[in-house]
């Protein structure tokens, strides 16, 4: 048995190719595969894709400690909106809030109220029907969560 193939393999070398140029030719046809695959994907599978890392992210957020000062709210909403209207204001439409209110609360020049979250939530859950399973109190999770990250930064720092 080859004594260098078990080193290889322990150290997570691929001994596949003998030599750079293999595994580049290799790379590459692999790259052209992955590109290929994703011209053929339809507009609802790039929504779908779309919408469903969103709610990854999410919930990744959710179960990591955060120690950043980023509006992750905001960018998760933005991120929402944006995937699933060309317009903001038809999102403002749908949900039956102001594009003016709208774009406050994007910006962060407003607190989103507690009605906006609430449709907020049911749009998301419409939406999300058909992709995956989304629990419509991550809205929630994410506003108040980063609501305490503020105030606790506040109290530590003295600033009352």
């Amino acid at each position: 048995m080859n004594k260098n193939k078990n080193v290889d393999a322990e150290f997570g070398v691929d001994s596949r190719y003998k030599t750079k140029k293999e595994r580049d030719a290799d790379s590459v046809a692999l790259m052209q595969s992955r590109l290929d695959r994703m011209k053929n994907l339809s507009e609802e599978d790039i929504l779908r894709a779309k919408l469903l890392q969103l709610k990854l992210k999410m919930e990744k957020y959710l179960m990591e400690p955060v120690y950043d000062n980023k509006h992750h709210f905001t960018q998760f909403l933005v991120t929402y909106v944006d995937t699933i209207y060309s317009k903001r204001s038809d999102f403002a439409k749908d949900i039956n809030v102001t594009a003016n209110f709208l774009s406050k609360v994007i910006n962060s020049h407003r607190e989103p109220k507690e009605e906006f979250i609430l449709k907020l939530m049911i749009h998301s859950e419409k939406v999300f029907k058909t992709i995956s399973e989304f629990h419509n109190t991550v809205w929630y999770q994410v506003y108040y969560r980063e609501k305490l990250r503020k105030r606790c930064r506040v109290k530590i720092n003295g600033d009352l």
